[in-house]
């Protein structure tokens, strides 16, 4: 152990796991055949990083009428099924890890059956079993702090030692109000434009990155900065996909 941080949290869909597309265009589906049409960017915004249950109050509240009973089991049943034929890991993260010199968990909205279901599809399980934690063990989810106070006290460690890897200002929201470090990761194919960099800056992520091989030499940055007493940087780093912020 190098000092801070003790642990890192990671978010899984859209950090871990490029599962944003699938599972987006998925429910888009599910709600158009139920009268609601929402375009790619309206899924996006109102539905990245949110639990199922936040996903279907929201979804309710624009259709104006209740989901039906087993929505939210059917939507989870063809999102799995899309995954075991399309779903892929997050570049970089075996690279990453191996550098980290950090404990490491998961922490996400989705299900803890969804969450490893995935990891195990991508050949990620084992990187993090048993440390996999879920919005439905918790009273509130994202944008509340629950989710990652729970993942800080199941691996025993304070909330101001852990750093937190979000894509959606929801967990960077919770991630800040529970007194976590995060970094904002804009590498999934879900982010559209460096303008999603500058809402999870905004929302309380110390710096927004898109290449999570560049993840270790942040951590050392950030950790030489607190050393120092000095405030986070704003930074942004190339992606593996070419693309610039």
């Amino acid at each position: 152990m190098t000092g801070w941080p003790e642990v890192v949290i990671f978010d899984c869909d859209g950090v871990l796991v490029d599962s944003e597309p699938i599972a987006l265009a998925r429910t888009r589906e599910a709600l158009g055949r139920l009268g609601l049409t929402l375009s790619d960017d309206e899924a996006r915004d109102r539905f990245l990083g949110v639990s199922a249950q936040s996903m279907q109050g929201i979804a309710e509240r624009d259709l104006g009428a209740s989901l039906p009973p087993d929505f939210q089991r059917q939507l989870a049943r063809e999102i799995l099924a899309d995954f075991e034929r399309e779903l892929k890991g997050v570049d970089g993260i075996r690279e990453a890890l191996a550098e980290l010199g950090a404990r490491v968990c998961v922490a996400s909205s989705s299900s803890i059956e969804r969450i490893r279901a995935s990891l195990r599809i991508v050949g990620y399980a084992r990187l993090f079993e048993p440390n996999v934690f879920s919005a439905t063990e918790v009273a509130n989810g994202k944008p509340d702090p629950d989710l990652f106070l729970h993942a800080a006290a199941r691996m025993g460690a304070k909330p101001g030692d852990c750093l937190v890897i979000e894509d959606s200002v929801p967990g960077v929201t919770a991630a800040e109000r529970a007194g976590m470090t995060v970094f904002g990761f804009i590498g999934g194919t879900h982010i559209s434009g460096p303008e999603h960099g500058d809402r999870l800056r905004a929302a309380g992520a110390a710096l927004a990155f898109d290449d999570m091989r560049e993840l270790p030499r942040l951590i050392r940055e950030q950790r030489a900065r607190r050393r120092a007493g000095s405030p986070a940087a704003d930074v942004a780093t190339g992606s593996a996909h070419g693309k610039k912020r």
